[in-house]
């Protein structure tokens, strides 16, 4: 009779226990979540932690999947608009959390838009509201190039880059962050920078017809150009921008596709790419106008505008052959 007694208390107990405890949110659906449900759906870990660039193919599962909605709820879509563009909605996973004790609570993300592949890392203060991101490592499409990184024992975050040389050397680059939660940025603290500059700006498009009238070379020098040939219609042009200035303090690069708008002025916009550029033609000179921001294509703080005067096309000697008596 006890022993029933006994049996029967257990087991109410374990209904009870059933019906009292909280099902685990999912991140993935539509209904909202509160706050500390969606901190803690990602896995703490313990520093240092460190991702490479290999994480951003790899394949996730859907159980990690955060849903826009779900997302936007607490970071505001100016975190993705930055970095995707306007309206873009990238698919997000959940990583990894690192919180420090009494303070700030990290998040990282992997963000996915076509070939476009982001970490991005969140910052929750401790009554858990968002106040700072930084896209923290981008997928590039570099072969010759390791990218990894992290957060350490003292929560400084980094981002290392090593870069193998067509002559079997490799160089190594470094920046390091903090969160500064009276600014709520991540400032940089340290950078040793990648030495992988070049000393001339190979021509992707030169081969390339230029029967068209603004079709040539227009340059400052070596490092300094835009190269324009013809499209696949006649209103089109290829045209290729790689610009370094400062020193290597400012530079940018970017490869396209333009549409003339008028008859000295062509416009290169493209699906999935925030950057809008507009280039204007006279007969010995080309001006670059940036029109939305392409920063993805360029550095923090500098900008593609700028005027190229027009290179002179050398012309082919025409050796005559002798004519035979």
């Amino acid at each position: 009779m006890f022993r029933n007694i006994f049996l029967s208390a257990a087991l109410l107990l374990v209904l009870v226990s059933s019906c009292t405890q909280k099902k685990k949110p999912s991140l993935s659906g539509d209904e909202p979540v509160d706050v500390q449900d969606f901190i803690t759906s990602f896995e703490l870990v313990k520093p240092t932690y460190e991702m490479a660039d290999s994480l951003l193919n790899r394949k996730e599962k859907d159980s990690l999947l955060i849903s826009y909605k779900i997302f936007t709820q607490f970071i505001p879509d100016t975190v993705l608009f930055k970095v995707f563009g306007k309206n873009a909605k990238p698919k997000l996973y959940i990583l990894k959390r690192v919180e420090v004790e009494k303070q700030e609570t990290y998040l990282f993300v992997k963000a996915i838009l076509a070939e476009k592949k982001i970490i991005y890392i969140l910052t929750f203060n401790d009554d858990n509201k968002f106040v700072g991101s930084m896209p923290l490592l981008k997928l590039d499409d570099n072969p010759a190039t390791l990218q990894y990184c992290g957060i350490d024992r003292k929560y400084s975050i980094y981002i290392n880059t090593t870069l193998k040389k067509p002559d079997g050397s490799v160089s190594e680059g470094k920046d390091v962050y903090v969160f500064n939660s009276d600014v709520k940025q991540f400032i940089l603290i340290l950078t040793d920078a990648l030495d992988d500059r070049i000393k001339e700006v190979i021509n992707p498009i030169d081969t390339l017809a230029r029967k068209n009238k603004f079709s040539a070379d227009y340059t400052r020098d070596k490092m300094n150009i835009v190269s324009v040939r013809d499209g696949i219609r006649p209103d089109k042009i290829n045209f290729f921008i790689h610009f370094d200035r400062d020193k290597g303090e400012c530079t940018g690069e970017l490869k396209g596709v333009a549409t003339f708008n008028s008859a000295t002025s062509a416009i290169y916009r493209q699906g999935g790419d925030p950057c809008s550029l507009q280039l204007n033609f006279t007969a010995s000179s080309v001006s670059i106008n940036e029109i939305e921001a392409c920063g993805s294509h360029r550095g923090v703080k500098c900008s593609f505008d700028g005027t190229y005067p027009r290179k002179k096309e050398l012309k082919k000697k025409v050796i005559k052959k002798k004519s035979s008596k």
